[in-house]
């Protein structure tokens, strides 16, 4: 994975004191995300993201692993072709008991 760039020093510090947040919370979720240099921002719409899959799963709308894993990547292009992060960030999201709908409907066959 290729380290982080920023335009500005704004910026750097966002998401230093994101990382911090996610050292402090230590929890599944928080740890993928430290992990894998994720933004405040693209975290915010991961579980946007998130949510709408929620919804869609319960109105019984069709969902699937591969537009799942396009709109990740759409979200955060470092992990582009990377199915394992989706994987793992869905599954953590299930495993603190947030949007569990999401991990079954999409990689439990």
């Amino acid at each position: 994975m290729e380290k982080r760039t920023f335009n500005t020093v704004d910026e750097r510090l966002d998401f230093l004191d994101f990382r911090q947040q996610l050292l402090f919370d230590n929890d599944d979720v928080s740890r993928i995300l430290f992990e894998y240099q994720i933004t405040k921002q693209e975290y915010t719409e991961i579980m946007n993201l998130m949510e709408k899959m929620r919804e869609r799963i319960i109105d019984k709308q069709t969902v699937s692993h591969s537009a799942f894993e396009q709109r990740i990547y759409a979200i955060v292009p470092s992990c582009k072709g990377d199915y394992h992060f989706c994987k793992f960030i869905a599954m953590a999201f299930m495993d603190e008991g947030r949007c569990e709908e999401v991990f079954p409907a999409l990689y439990v066959d």
